[in-house]
């Protein structure tokens, strides 16, 4: 993981935590090992297989390998009551995370931020786009499909992965291996 904030390169911003058994844990859109990768994961995996030459499934949904290259997975609110998603709205989290969103955006340069869904893309809304790159498109879930977003871009074909790469090289910068899903 990132040990400091000069370390994050990319921020993919989520809303909170998979609500199902045992799967928090901590990163956003990421299940421990040994969880079955929900279906938004699953749309993730099918975008990176259509984007990045060479990805495959990696039979499990842990992110984790991607928090250690700079990449920030965050959840807006970063608790959840098992099959309740967003009972933990609107009960202090945000103003953590908004905090933390607000200090990347002032304090950093040149990080990419993806922002999947309208909730995501609200949320973003106050990144500063001439300093850093903002990627946005419809929510990875199969029931974006049923009320997109204000991005207006399917999910599906987005490229938000070798855009980012493509963009974090052309700062200088390591771009992230999407494959190192150990």
């Amino acid at each position: 993981m990132p040990k400091s904030f000069t370390q994050v390169k990319v921020v993919i911003l989520g809303q909170d935590p998979y609500p199902g058994k045992d799967q928090a844990h901590g990163l956003c859109f990421s299940v421990p090992k040994g969880v079955k990768p929900p279906p938004s994961l699953e749309k993730i995996y099918e975008e990176l297989k259509n984007d990045i030459e060479g990805f495959k499934h990696p039979g499990h949904g842990t992110l984790i390998g991607w928090a250690e290259q700079g990449v920030l997975l965050l959840n807006s609110c970063l608790t959840v009551r098992q099959h309740q998603t967003n009972l933990h709205k609107d009960k202090g989290w945000e103003k953590f995370t908004d905090a933390v969103i607000s200090y990347l955006n002032k304090n950093m340069k040149e990080l990419v931020f993806i922002l999947w869904g309208s909730y995501a893309k609200e949320k973003g809304d106050c990144i500063y786009q001439e300093k850093h790159y903002v990627l946005e498109c419809d929510h990875p879930s199969p029931l974006a499909l049923l009320s997109p977003s204000k991005a207006n871009t399917p999910f599906k074909g987005c490229q938000h992965f070798s855009k980012c790469n493509t963009y974090l090289t052309e700062k200088g910068k390591t771009p992230i291996d999407w494959k190192r899903l150990p």
